[in-house]
C-alpha cells in the first residue's frame, strides 16, 4: 500500500528534519570558532617567556607568563561572553592555564639545552675551538657603505675541540665569515660538513642559538650534503638556471618568489617592495603552497583523481613543498599556515578555520619555541587570521556583483594586509598607504609566476628546454609584479612615518578593525567601492603630510633615507638647497615632496660613496637643479661616473668648491672649510682607495641661514677633522654653529675637539634603523651628550626638522623614538 503524500509520518517528518540540519549549520557559520584563541595565545606568551631575555631569569619568566595567562584568561572572557558561551570560560581558563605551563616548560627545556651546551661555554669565555659544523641555513651576505663584505650562515656544531677537551653536540650557531675564506662558505651548499677554527662569542639574549662563531682558520669540506640534499639542491640550482638569460631583477625576483631565496635581491629593489608592502611575496609563506595545492589539485580533479589518491596527492605535494623550500621554522610555518588559508578559503567548513589556525599555531609553538619571538611568525599568524576572519565573508559580498576569481583576488590581500598592518609600522616606522592598491595590482601576475617557477624548478631535472620555457613565463609574470613595486614605491604618497608608541600603534590597531568592520558595506554597493578606490589613488598621488611636520618655521632637515646622508636647507619658498641624496631614490624624493622643494639651486655630493649618491635621481624627480658641487676626490669611480651622468644628460653645470669659497643662495650663505687634507689618487680611476680615504676627502660646509647655523660634514674621519679645525682656527673662523650633523652617520671615528668645536646645541646623526654597522655608535652619542648637545637620530626619530621660533631653537621629529 503506497503512503498518501499528506500522511505526516512519510512526507512532513523528512522534510522537517532535512531543514534543521542546514539552519544550523548556517547559524553556525556566522559565528567563526574562536575558542582556542586564548590557548593559543597563552601557549604563545608561554614559549616567549621561556625563551626570551627573560628566560635568563626565572623569576622574570614565570612574572611574564603569569601576566600573559592574566591577558589571555580576559581575552577568553570577553570572546564567550561575545558568542554567548560565557558558561564555558571556567574551562577555557583551565585549559590556557594548561597551554601556557607546558610551552613554558617546553621552552625551558629548548632554552636549557642551548644555554648548557660546551659551545656555550666556549662562547661565555670566547674561546678559540676546532669545530666540525653542518651547514643548515642558506648564506646572507651583507656589504655597503665602508664594511668589507662579511656572510653570515646558520650551522649546526656536530664536534668541538677547544680548552683541551673535546666534545660530540647538536648545537646550533651562528657563523660569520669574511675574506678570503667567504667565496667557499657562501657556496657551500646546504648539509656540507666543514671543519674550521673559529673563536665563539655569546649570543644576542632570546638567540635561538648557542653562541656567534667567527670563522678565524682555513676551511676544509669533510662532507658533501647527502642524497636528498644533493637532490633539493639541484632543483634549486636548476630553477636559477630555467631564468638565467632574464634580467637581473627577474632572475632574483623568480627564486624568492618560489623558493624564497632572496641571495641575488639587491637593496633597491627590497626597499621598493618594503614601501609597497609587497615584501611577504620575497620570502616562503603560506601563499606560496596555498597556490601551489590549490593548482595540483584543480589539476588532478579534471584528470579524475578523487577520494583518498586526492588527499595523498596534497600530502605529498606538501612533503615537495617543504623539500624544496627547505624544512626550516619559516618554511615548516609558511606550509602549517598555507593549509589553514586553504581550508578558510572554501575546502572545509569555514567556521572551523580560526580554530584550525589557533591548533597550528600551538603545534608550531611546541614544536620550536623561538617562535613565539619572531616577527615573522607574528605576520604569518596575523595574515592567515585576517583571511580566515575576514577574506571568505567580503569574497561573497564583492562576488554579488563582480566575478569571483577577481573578487578572491582583491579580497585576500586587503585582509592579509589590514591584518598586519599595526606590526608592519612597529618594525617599519612607516604605514605603506600604497600598500593596498600594490597588493591589489600585483596579485594577478603572483599565481602565474609562481606556479610556473614550480613547475621550472620540476622541469629542470628532466628537460631543460621546457624548464626554460616555463621560466620565461615565470619570468614575466614576476616583471609585472617589478612594475607594480617600482611604480608604486615612486608615488608622492607612498608611504608616511607612523610613531612607535604603544598608543598610536593600538590606535592604528583600531582603526584597522574599523575598516575590516566596514569593509561589507562598502563592497556590497559598486559605487562604494568605486569611490574608494578613487580616494585611494588620490591619496598615493599626493605627498604624504605628517600633521604638524615639519613645522612652519623649518630651517633645516636631515630625512630618513635609512643608512645615508639627505639633508636639506630652505633658501625661500619651494627651494632648498640640498646636500646629499641618500642610497636610494625614493625616500629622498618623498622627503623632498613631503617639504614642497620645487626648486635646488644647489645641490651638493660631500663625496660619492654609494649612500651619498644613490639616490640622487629622487632629487632630480619634479624639481628643477641649477648646480651640482661634488668633492675634489672623483672616487669611487662608480659613484662618480653616476653624477657626471645624470648632470650631463640634465644639462647641469658639475664643479669642484675650493677650500674658503663663500657664496651665497638667496639668504643662505655656505662657507667650503673641508677637506684641507688632499690624498693622491692611487690609480687613474681610483679603484683601489680605501673607504677611509674617500671619507676624508668630503666636502666640510659651514651654513649660515636667518634661522641658524649648520655644520655639514660628511664623512669625514678624525685625521681631516683636527685638519679642518686647525686650518679654520689658524684663519680666524669658527666651526660654531646651532646644528651639527654628525660625520660619518655617528660612527665611532670622531675627533672629540673637532665635536666639541661646533658648540652645537643640536647634534644629528643620518642613519639607518638596525643598519650593520652600529651608527650611532654608543661613543659618539655618549660624546655629544657629553657636550651639552641634543641628539636627534633618523634611525628612531625618522625625518627631523630644525628651526627657530621666537628667537629659541625647536627641533620636531617625525616620530617618536622607541625605547633602546
Amino acid at each position: 500500500m503506497e503512503p498518501r503524500p499528506d500522511d505526516p509520518s512519510t512526507a512532513d517528518r523528512p522534510a522537517r528534519r532535512s531543514r534543521r540540519p542546514p539552519r544550523a549549520r548556517k547559524a553556525r557559520k556566522a559565528r567563526p570558532d574562536a575558542r582556542l584563541v586564548p590557548v593559543a595565545l597563552a601557549c604563545w606568551a608561554g614559549a616567549a617567556a621561556a625563551v626570551s631575555g627573560a628566560g635568563a631569569s626565572l623569576g622574570g619568566a614565570l612574572a611574564l607568563a603569569l601576566s600573559a595567562l592574566l591577558a589571555a584568561g580576559v581575552l577568553a572572557a570577553v570572546l564567550l561572553i561575545v558568542t554567548g558561551r560565557a558558561r564555558r570560560l571556567g574551562w577555557l581558563l583551565v585549559a590556557s592555564a594548561v597551554a601556557l605551563a607546558v610551552a613554558f616548560g617546553d621552552g625551558l627545556l629548548h632554552r636549557q639545552a642551548l644555554d648548557a651546551s660546551p659551545v656555550a661555554a666556549l662562547a661565555a669565555t670566547r674561546a678559540v675551538a676546532t669545530v666540525r659544523v653542518e651547514l643548515t641555513g642558506d648564506p646572507t651576505v651583507r656589504s655597503g657603505g665602508v664594511r668589507p663584505p662579511f656572510l653570515i650562515r646558520r650551522g649546526l656544531v656536530r664536534e668541538v675541540d677547544g680548552r683541551g677537551q673535546r666534545w660530540g653536540t647538536r648545537t646550533a650557531v651562528d657563523l660569520t665569515v669574511s675574506g678570503d675564506a667567504l667565496s667557499v662558505w657562501e657556496r657551500a651548499p646546504l648539509g656540507t660538513e666543514l671543519t674550521t677554527t673559529v673563536r665563539f662569542e655569546p649570543a644576542d639574549p632570546g638567540a635561538a642559538v648557542a653562541a656567534t662563531a667567527r670563522i678565524r682558520g682555513p676551511t676544509a669540506v669533510v662532507r658533501s650534503p647527502g642524497p636528498a640534499a644533493s637532490a633539493v639542491e639541484r632543483v634549486r640550482s636548476g630553477l636559477r638556471a630555467a631564468v638565467a638569460h632574464r634580467s637581473a631583477e627577474q632572475r632574483a625576483l623568480v627564486p624568492a618568489l618560489v623558493l624564497g631565496d632572496t641571495s641575488a635581491v639587491t637593496d633597491a629593489l627590497r626597499e621598493d617592495f618594503r614601501i609597497t608592502a609587497l615584501t611577504h611575496l620575497m620570502a616562503v609563506s603560506g601563499a606560496n603552497l596555498t597556490l601551489l595545492l590549490a593548482f595540483v589539485l584543480v589539476a588532478a580533479r579534471w584528470l579524475g583523481v578523487r577520494g583518498w589518491w586526492l588527499r595523498a596527492l596534497a600530502v605529498l605535494t606538501v612533503a615537495v613543498f617543504v623539500g624544496l623550500c627547505r624544512s626550516e621554522p619559516s618554511v615548516l610555518r609558511a606550509a602549517a599556515m598555507g593549509l589553514v588559508v586553504l581550508v578558510a578559503l572554501g575546502l572545509s567548513a569555514g567556521e572551523s578555520a580560526l580554530r584550525h589556525l589557533a591548533l597550528a599555531a600551538v603545534v608550531l609553538l611546541l614544536v620550536d619555541p623561538w617562535l613565539a619571538t619572531s616577527y615573522g611568525f607574528v605576520l604569518s599568524v596575523l595574515a592567515s587570521g585576517g583571511i580566515v576572519c575576514w577574506a571568505r565573508r567580503w569574497t561573497e559580498v564583492l562576488a554579488g556583483w563582480c566575478p569571483r576569481l577577481l573578487a578572491e583576488s582583491v579580497t585576500v590581500p586587503v585582509a592579509a594586509h589590514l591584518a598586519t598592518l599595526p606590526v608592519v609600522a612597529v618594525l617599519s616606522g612607516r604605514v605603506s598607504l600604497v600598500g593596498v592598491l600594490a597588493n591589489l595590482c600585483a596579485a594577478p601576475a603572483v599565481a602565474p609566476a609562481t606556479v610556473l617557477g614550480f613547475a621550472a624548478a620540476g622541469l629542470s631535472l628532466a628537460a631543460a628546454p621546457l624548464a626554460a620555457l616555463a621560466g620565461f613565463g615565470a619570468a614575466w609574470s614576476a616583471q609585472l609584479i617589478l612594475w607594480v613595486a617600482h611604480a608604486g614605491a615612486r608615488l608622492p604618497g607612498a608611504s608616511t612615518p607612523w610613531p612607535t608608541t604603544p598608543v598610536a600603534i593600538t590606535l592604528l590597531a583600531v582603526a584597522a578593525l574599523l575598516v575590516a568592520t566596514a569593509m561589507p558595506v562598502v563592497l556590497r554597493s559598486r559605487w562604494l567601492t568605486g569611490a574608494v578606490a578613487v580616494l585611494m589613488l588620490v591619496v598615493v598621488l599626493r605627498p604624504a603630510v605628517v600633521p604638524g611636520w615639519p613645522g612652519a618655521d623649518w630651517a633645516v632637515v636631515a630625512c630618513d633615507v635609512g643608512q645615508g646622508d639627505g639633508v636639506v636647507v630652505r633658501v625661500g619658498a619651494g627651494q632648498a638647497v640640498v646636500f646629499d641624496a641618500g642610497p636610494d631614490p625614493a625616500p629622498m624624493r618623498t622627503c623632498l615632496d613631503q617639504l614642497a622643494v620645487r626648486a635646488v639651486p644647489l645641490l651638493v655630493f660631500t663625496h660619492f660613496h654609494a649612500d651619498h649618491v644613490g639616490g640622487l635621481t629622487g632629487v632630480f624627480a619634479g624639481r628643477r637643479v641649477g648646480q651640482i658641487w661634488t668633492c675634489p676626490y672623483p672616487s669611487p669611480p662608480e659613484g662618480a661616473a653616476a653624477v657626471a651622468a645624470a648632470a650631463a644628460s640634465r644639462g647641469i653645470a658639475v664643479r669642484v668648491p675650493a677650500v674658503g669659497e663663500q657664496i651665497a643662495v638667496g639668504p643662505v650663505r655656505l662657507d667650503v672649510v673641508g677637506p684641507v687634507i688632499r690624498f693622491p689618487l692611487l690609480g687613474p680611476i681610483a679603484a683601489e682607495d680605501s673607504s677611509s680615504q674617500q671619507n676624508e676627502e668630503s666636502l666640510v660646509v659651514r651654513v649660515t641661514t636667518p634661522e641658524l647655523t649648520l655644520l655639514e660634514t660628511g664623512d669625514v674621519e678624525p685625521l681631516q677633522q683636527a685638519a679642518v679645525l686647525a686650518a679654520t682656527e689658524a684663519a680666524g673662523g669658527t666651526l660654531a654653529v646651532d646644528v651639527l650633523k654628525i660625520p660619518h652617520h655617528g660612527s665611532a671615528n670622531q675627533d672629540p675637539a673637532f665635536i666639541a668645536a661646533s658648540r652645537a646645541a643640536v647634534a644629528i646623526a643620518s642613519a639607518g634603523l638596525h643598519n650593520d654597522y652600529g651608527h650611532p655608535a654608543p661613543r659618539t652619542v655618549r660624546l655629544v651628550e657629553g657636550d651639552g648637545m641634543t641628539l636627534l637620530r633618523t634611525d628612531r626619530q625618522g625625518s627631523v626638522a630644525v628651526g627657530r621660533d621666537r628667537g629659541r631653537l625647536v627641533a620636531l621629529a617625525q616620530k617618536q623614538a622607541p625605547p633602546g
